[in-house]
């Protein structure tokens, strides 16, 4: 059988349909098919695909939207305390940044008592003293070393307590009292003078007025010591603290003369001056105390 240029009639292409065959020009053998057939199907299949992606894109964000909504909802909905806008207070009564804070008046403790003030000026020293207040006891222990206690001695005329160039550095500060007391440890005996004066600048006065190598306090012996240093070398040494001087005798009980191979009788010293300056200094911290505390 053969066909006419026409052809037999081929059945419709339908690209979306199961099982339809492909149209061809002619349909015999040989032809070529129809690419513009083709193209145009081609065409429809991606149009078709774009428009069913961009629905599909379309309604997943209409979903998200939606979930989210519903989150934002159940969030702050109208079953939540405090949920509804109008129900927030003024923007006015809102702390924000620039909210001044709260400020205080300054405060400050007092500055603690210096216990030098007290030993500075007879208008605040006014506790009792005397050779025993300064030097109790009958012995004292400065390290290792144990010094045992002599006799004292009190006067106010400082200057009948010194010899040579001492009563007159003594005057100079205008000296009202000076207190001695003697420590024996073996063979070496001390003698302690404190001196007593109005002020701290009075008792500067003195001490530099002094000249250990010139002068110094009279020995004190009696009660078991022997007198010491009465024409022998013996070691002396001055210093001061508030408005009080100290001074230092230093030698040996059987009359010899003191050299600088003697380092005991410097250690002798050197120990009674340091508790002279404790004793002072602890006067001046128990009146601070006292005071504090009052």
């Amino acid at each position: 059988m053969s066909y006419g240029q026409g052809g037999p009639q081929q059945p419709q292409w339908d690209p979306w349909k199961p099982h339809s065959q492909q149209p061809w020009n002619g349909g015999g053998d040989g032809e070529t098919p129809d690419w513009a057939a083709l193209a145009e199907a081609s065409e429809a299949r991606t149009k078709r695909r774009r428009m069913l992606f961009i629905g599909g894109g379309a309604l997943a964000t209409l979903a998200v939207g939606a979930a989210v909504a519903l989150a934002v909802t159940s969030a702050d909905g109208s079953n939540q305390a405090g949920g509804d806008p109008s129900s927030l207070p003024p923007t006015a009564s809102i702390p924000g940044e620039t909210a001044t804070a709260p400020s205080f008046a300054p405060t400050s403790a007092p500055p603690p008592l210096n216990p030098k003030d007290f030993i500075s000026s007879k208008n605040k020293d006014t506790a009792p003293l005397g050779p025993d207040i300064l030097f109790p006891g009958s012995q004292l222990t400065m390290g290792s070393t144990v010094y045992k206690k002599g006799p004292t001695a009190d006067t106010t005329n400082c200057a009948s307590a010194a010899k040579g160039t001492l009563p007159q550095a003594l005057a100079a500060g205008h000296c009202t009292r000076l207190m001695r007391v003697t420590y024996t440890q073996g063979g070496i005996a001390v003698t302690v003078g404190v001196a007593v004066f109005d002020t701290d600048a009075q008792a500067v006065t003195a001490k530099k007025a002094a000249d250990p190598k010139k002068g110094t306090v009279q020995p004190v012996s009696g009660k078991g010591v022997k007198p010491f240093c009465n024409g022998a070398v013996c070691r002396s040494t001055v210093n001061s603290y508030g408005r009080y001087a100290y001074f230092t005798l230093t030698g040996f009980t059987d009359g010899k003369n003191v050299t600088m191979k003697d380092t005991k009788i410097f250690a002798t010293g050197d120990d009674l001056a340091e508790f002279a300056f404790r004793q002072i200094a602890r006067r001046g911290e128990a009146q601070a105390s006292a005071a504090a505390n009052g």
